[in-house]
């Protein structure tokens, strides 16, 4: 009786699925992501390029603009 009891507990106890479900979730997520830059790699390393380089542009603009003492 004791290991029917044990088993009974075993799978009607609930206490671990909120980890497991957010380990899916999280699982998923991540696939999904993964999938995305899979298929936008070439348009998404461009924009990011740009992107950078505009802040880069702007940070060196700034630069410039602090040494000549701001006129």
């Amino acid at each position: 009786m004791r290991i029917k009891e044990a088993m009974i507990a075993f799978v009607t106890d609930e206490s671990g699925q909120g980890i497991t479900e957010y380990g899916a979730v999280l699982a998923f997520v991540a696939l999904l992501v993964a999938v995305v830059f899979g298929f936008a790699k070439g348009a998404l390393q461009t924009t990011l390029s740009q992107s950078f380089s505009t802040v880069v542009s702007q940070l060196n603009q700034l630069n410039a603009y602090s040494a000549g003492g701001g006129s």
